[in-house]
């Protein structure tokens, strides 16, 4: 696969999508939707084996080896799983698809995204997200550097009355929450409905990335409304000890689903699903011989 077809898909001359404007009704609509595909597919297993192994990196290296200097980034990572939670989230968009379809949507199903023809525009919009994810973390330490200095604080009950109880710490909380704001607000707009078009459509990485933004600026008001949405749902879910994430994320990542379906014109010619291929059933009597490969 060229660069070409990563940003801008496999035809010469790819079609733009067409924006819909939507009401706060429709991501109602989409939140609901997502309610009854979590109901109907038990993905939140997948979100249990992602999420605690992540929670569980993260407290090893807080308990472990340079610790308290890990501690000024732990709400930040903490934080910062929201920038990638659209591409954690791509197998439950293909189940939502599935589902919607009248296809088989069983767990498993969301291992078909390998398989999707937009698979590098794909790794390179995760990648994408994953710098601005690093980007994010680096701000957020040089932010903490320039107002408490290099030192690392003495203990994690040290680190917490200095951020609640001092001007210092209010300073931190407000100005990291506005550049927070900052990087969330971008990621939403290239990644609104970037990921479920590419599963629907091999447009590439740069027509998709374009496409959400024309989706955010047809429709300020409901986009924000989701916006607001997702960030009260993760802060919620991430209250319980990150527990309610296995529920919240993908509820949400079903609805992004349908929320991709109301704001862009369905594709007249969609590309065919992935289908495995079928192996002839083979009998014990046919080893060794069936380990070579013969001409018929």
């Amino acid at each position: 696969m060229t660069s070409s077809n990563i940003l801008v898909g496999a035809s010469s001359s790819p079609a733009r999508p067409i924006v819909r404007r939507i009401s706060t009704s429709d991501i109602y609509y989409a939140l609901r939707r997502g309610i009854d595909d979590f109901i109907a597919v038990p993905s939140h297993a997948v979100f249990l084996c992602v999420i605690y192994p992540l929670l569980g990196l993260l407290l090893i290296g807080i308990t472990l080896g340079n610790s308290m200097a890990l501690v000024p980034l732990a709400f930040p990572l903490a934080a910062g799983f929201a920038l990638v939670g659209p591409l954690a989230a791509i197998g439950l968009y293909e189940l939502s698809r599935r589902r919607e379809a009248g296809l088989d949507s069983s767990s498993g199903h969301a291992l078909d995204v390998l398989h999707s023809p937009s698979l590098g525009a794909i790794i390179a919009l995760g990648v994408l997200l994953m710098v601005i994810f690093l980007i994010w973390l680096a701000v957020a330490e040089a932010l903490y550097i320039a107002i408490f200095g290099y030192s690392a604080p003495a203990s994690i009950t040290q680190f917490a009355h200095d951020v609640l109880n001092t001007p210092r710490g209010w300073t931190l909380i407000i100005v990291g929450t506005g550049i927070g704001f900052l990087f969330a607000a971008l990621v939403l707009a290239i990644s609104a409905i970037s990921f479920p078009l590419l599963l629907d459509r091999d447009v590439g990485a740069a027509v998709a990335v374009y496409t959400s933004l024309r989706v955010m600026a047809a429709n300020p008001l409901p986009m924000a409304l989701w916006g607001l949405i997702v960030a009260a749902a993760l802060l919620i879910g991430s209250i319980p000890f990150f527990v309610g994430l296995t529920v919240v994320m993908p509820v949400l990542g079903h609805a992004t689903w349908y929320l991709y379906r109301r704001t862009v014109e369905p594709e007249p010619n969609p590309h065919p699903d992935y289908t495995p291929r079928q192996r002839p059933r083979r009998s014990a009597a046919d080893f060794p011989a069936a380990l070579f490969p013969t001409r018929e």
